[in-house]
Formats: C-alpha cells, sequence, structure tokens
C-alpha cells in the first residue's frame, strides 16, 4: 500500500469512478442493485483506498497512466476525454438533443391537448390545427439537429459547460474576505 491509498479523493475522483460503474453496467458486468450500492459507496468514499475498492473485480478502460485513480496530484480528466469510450459521448449527445427537443415536444403536447379538449367539448372533431405549429417547427428542428451533430455541436456544448463549472469553482475558491488587509 502507497501513501496515495490513504489520500483523500475529490469530488472528481468520484465522478470518475460512478463513470466506470455506468459503464460496467452497461456493459453488464454489474447487475442494478450492486450497481446502485458501488455508486452509493463511490460518493460516500473518502480516499483512493475505498474507491480503487470498488473497480478491483473490473477490468480497466483505460490505460493506467489515463485513469482518473492514477492521476498525481494537481492533474485533471476532462469530462470529454477520448479513453472514457462513446458511453460519454453518448450522454452528452442524448443530453444536448433533450436541449433542442424538448421545448417542442412540451408545446405540442401543450396544443394537442388544446385541441382535443376543444374537440371533446364540441361534441365534433374539428380541424387538426395543431399541425400548423408541429410541421414547420418541427421540420426546423429536424434541420437543426442534422447540422448540428454533422458540427459536433453536443460536444462543443459540452466543453463549454465545463470550462463554466471550472471558473464557478475558482470563484468559489478566490473569496473576497481571503484578501489580507491593506496598511
Amino acid at each position: 500500500m502507497d501513501g496515495r491509498d490513504e489520500m483523500r479523493a475529490a469530488d472528481a475522483d468520484r465522478e470518475v469512478v460512478a463513470d466506470r460503474l455506468r459503464v460496467a453496467l452497461g456493459e453488464g458486468r454489474l447487475d442494478l442493485h450492486e450497481y446502485d450500492e458501488r455508486v452509493q459507496r463511490a460518493y460516500a468514499a473518502r480516499t483512493y483506498a475505498e474507491l480503487e475498492a470498488l473497480l478491483t473485480d473490473l477490468p480497466p478502460v483505460a490505460p493506467a497512466q489515463r485513469s482518473g485513480l492514477a492521476l498525481a496530484a494537481g492533474q485533471t480528466v476532462s469530462p470529454l476525454d477520448d479513453q472514457r469510450g462513446p458511453a460519454s459521448t453518448r450522454g452528452v449527445t442524448a443530453r444536448w438533443l433533450a436541449e433542442v427537443w424538448f421545448p417542442y415536444l412540451r408545446v405540442i403536447a401543450i396544443v394537442v391537448t388544446i385541441w382535443a379538449v376543444t374537440s371533446l367539448l364540441s361534441q365534433d372533431l374539428l380541424y387538426f390545427w395543431p399541425v400548423w405549429v408541429a410541421g414547420p417547427w418541427g421540420a426546423v428542428l429536424v434541420i437543426r439537429t442534422v447540422s448540428g451533430l454533422a458540427a459536433k455541436e453536443p460536444q462543443r456544448q459540452a466543453i463549454k459547460r465545463q470550462r463554466r463549472r471550472e471558473r464557478k469553482k475558482a470563484k468559489r475558491a478566490i473569496k473576497p474576505d481571503d484578501t489580507p488587509p491593506t496598511p
């Protein structure tokens, strides 16, 4: 056991382990109950040794020098690191697609509901006017989705989000009352 095993783990280290467990679940190496149990233990872990114990029976995804647990102090792992595999890219793409399409789906659900209620109240099947909302907007979204995926827009937005998070962390680390008083 080296001295690193007793070092305190950071939130980023816990996230790396949770992501690895998620990949193992997707690969069928863990069942849902065991995955849930290990993720809870990962977020409760205090040291690197506790985190490493959760991964001992799983094959590595990345070479040891690129692993989040094998990093030397001060190094970070990008959330879009290619070594994390296609699962992380799928997650980024799914989030971007949700951001693009969910407003449309919500509005269409509301418009169709209004049409259905008015048709029921009038006791007649009214003209399906929601098509005039859904059709053009949907066509624009299809074009935006295809062009965005081709231009790797989901990955760019994920990088911007990560940079924003890092700036916020840096701002929180520098507190105004930590400055020494001026004479």
